[in-house]
């Protein structure tokens, strides 16, 4: 029954698509085509009419848009159009526009470009609108808008049709109109404070400035292979070694990671470094810096976040690391002198640790699990240990610690400072320890970059240095949820069965017209098994009473994200039928975004005793199945059909 209805949509849908073409071939057989218009006058907005009408009332203007809505009423019809700021009415009289136009009117679809000129007026209901005295086809819409595109449970289409979700969403532009501002106070803000803005290179040789996975390419020209860069800090200093005092630089960096709600491929990084400061300094114009932007954007220092209220008014509270998991873990690392104790303490607390770890990795690693959750109001979290701090100056005091500050609000990560290291032999000492993590499995460990080297060399000045997670900001600053709802293009995992090879095929080939937000389909994909290998069957027998020990259970995924600071897992929160949500974590990152699975119907064993993993309680077993193909493992989730229940018991 279900199919059937879907059939039925098609065929209504692909009618509409077809009308909107034949429209389209009877302009231009009539000499007009929309698409040859270049251009339209437009003389205002309409909220600049709407906002204004006393000043407008009885004046002529011509607005552009696009039409959302339109009611045909005999010799006079009424639409509503929609521009960059809002949406305004407007009036269609036969006896105005001509009866010639008045048709052509009645032809238009919704989603139409139109171009309105008239007088403005109040109906006798109260609405502001224009009276038409022209209305001006500019671009025909050959798709059909969706209905109630907000309603829609499928999110991952509004990602990937940004252009309809600003159509049928005013708050969605409203965001990224706030975004575009909130980058803009912050260039207004640093450049009144005497700082450069500049770029530099994104094709890198050399990947550094941070802890992070670089993507690869190569460049043909040179045959050299090249890296998107993972920072902008190694080319800013370099700047400062030339006598810039003040730079700064906000651009697109690229991270080889994992995606979820605060995690993108690539984002926006503002980093920048000021000559003859500290870390302390960085403290200043950091809270300076948000207060500033607070303000300028939103007319207020207090913001709302998920239901919290913080206030950028009061001063931002500075604790140190070490403080920080004393007061939230009861751990004091004072009390802690070599790896051997950190590693007890890790095992009596639960914080799992790599054999490459130190001393200061484990003390990160308490913070990461005990104190970053409780850091809602703005707080500065300094003096880090060396052992996470390449490129940062030691604290004379106690060498194994660093002037290194993290900035947090809502619990996350909001910037990253530091006293810099400006001693070319202390420098190379660390990079020399990072390349050793490097070769011990530490893909996101930094190489030694001697060119970064010899400018240290010629001599760098005391200088302080931040950088600033834009995006983040953004999210705080708008209340939006997800990493995603700042970004206007996020990264997205190919649709289908057309990935890859085929994709980039597909994008040299000749266009067909395609439905493509309320019509696709997937072609059926011809798989090739041929060169795939299984694991051999187990020859061992289990016998019946063992196996059915094991509890197979339907589960519907409410909720999946990767888990921080792993590669590899996700977190699933999962409706087991039981009333009560169960959380697995589940190993399968390479194969699969979290956004793919959420709404999805899998199989998992329920009876398993908690594993904790990452310092989460892992309650079960999502079952996937593997293969190997030419020597690499391929993994598949096995999805169940949705008419499945939660809880149903698989026999």
């Amino acid at each position: 029954m279900a199919e059937q209805k879907k059939q039925v949509q098609e065929q209504d849908v692909n009618q509409l698509l077809k009308v909107r073409r034949e429209k389209l071939a009877e302009l231009q057989a009539n000499g007009k085509d929309p698409f040859v218009i270049t251009k339209f006058d437009v003389t205002n907005h309409s909220t600049d009419v709407k906002e204004d009408f006393e000043a407008y009332d009885g004046k002529t203007v011509s607005i552009a848009g696009r039409m959302m809505s339109k009611r045909v009423m005999g010799k006079a019809s009424f639409c509503n159009v929609q521009d960059l700021k809002g949406n305004i009415q407007s009036y269609i009289a036969r006896d105005s526009i001509g009866e010639e136009e008045y048709k052509a009117f009645k032809k238009l679809d919704i989603g139409d470009i139109i171009g309105i000129t008239g007088e403005v007026f109040r109906t006798k209901t109260g609405e502001i609108s224009i009276h038409a005295a022209s209305v001006t086809l500019l671009s025909k819409s050959l798709q059909v808008l969706p209905e109630k595109f907000h309603g829609l449970t499928n999110t991952d289409i509004r990602y990937r049709q940004r252009y309809v979700d600003l159509i049928m969403n005013p708050e969605v532009k409203d965001t990224f109109i706030k975004r575009s501002k909130i980058i803009s106070s912050i260039r207004k803000y640093l450049d009144g404070q005497g700082f450069m803005e500049v770029e530099t290179p994104m094709l890198v040789s050399n990947a550094g400035g941070a802890a992070a996975r670089p993507f690869e390419t190569h460049f043909n020209a040179l045959d050299e292979d090249r890296k998107l860069r993972i920072s902008l800090e190694l080319y800013l200093k370099r700047l400062i070694v030339g006598g810039m005092e003040r730079v700064y630089e906000i651009g697109r960096v690229f991270r080889n990671e994992g995606l979820d709600t605060r995690h993108n491929p690539e984002f926006t990084l503002m980093e920048l470094y000021q000559a003859y400061t500290d870390y302390n300094g960085m403290m200043d114009l950091t809270e300076n810096l948000y207060r500033h932007v607070a303000q300028d954007v939103l007319g207020t220092t207090k913001i709302v976040y998920n239901g919290v209220e913080m206030d950028l008014g009061k001063p931002f509270e500075r604790i140190t690391m070490v403080d920080a998991v004393k007061k939230y873990a009861g751990v004091d690392f004072n009390e802690i002198h070599t790896l051997k104790e950190a590693r007890a303490i890790a095992k009596e607390k639960h914080v799992e640790y790599e054999e490459r770890h130190k001393k200061g990795d484990i003390l990160a690693l308490f913070f990461e699990e005990f104190a970053e959750e409780h850091l809602i109001q703005p707080t500065f979290v300094m003096d880090h240990p060396i052992e996470i701090s390449p490129l940062t100056k030691k604290k004379p005091e106690n060498p194994e610690y660093t002037e290194r500050f993290e900035f947090f609000m809502n619990g996350w990560e909001m910037a990253n400072a530091y006293s810099e290291l400006n001693d070319p032999i202390d420098q190379r000492e660390r990079f020399k320890a990072q390349e050793e993590q490097l070769a011990q499995g530490d893909e996101e460990a930094n190489t030694t970059d001697e060119d970064f080297l010899n400018a240290l060399e010629i001599g760098m000045p005391p200088t302080g240095g931040i950088g600033f997670g834009i995006d983040r900001m953004c999210m705080l600053l708008t209340n939006s949820a997800a990493i995603r709802d700042v970004l206007l293009f996020p990264t997205m995992k190919s649709m289908g069965a057309a990935k890859n090879e085929a994709n980039n095929a597909a994008q040299s080939a000749p266009a067909k017209s395609v439905a493509t937000f309320t019509a696709t389909s997937d072609m059926a994909e011809k798989i090739d098994f041929s060169n795939v290998e299984v694991e051999p069957l187990f020859e061992d027998m289990v016998d019946f009473d063992t196996f059915s020990k094991s509890d197979f259970r339907a589960v519907k995924v409410k909720e999946c994200e990767a888990v921080p600071k792993s590669k590899k897992l996700l977190k699933f929160v999962l409706d087991d039928g039981s009333g009560v949500e169960r959380v697995i974590l589940s190993g399968i990152h390479d194969y699969y975004e979290p956004e793919e699975l959420v709404g999805k119907t899998l199989l998992a064993i329920t009876n398993l005793p908690p594993r904790k993993m990452m310092g989460i309680d892992s309650c079960g077993m999502i079952i996937s199945a593997t293969h190997l193909v030419e020597g690499r493992e391929g993994l598949n989730v096995l999805i169940l059909d949705d008419h499945i229940p939660a809880g149903a018991k698989l026999y």
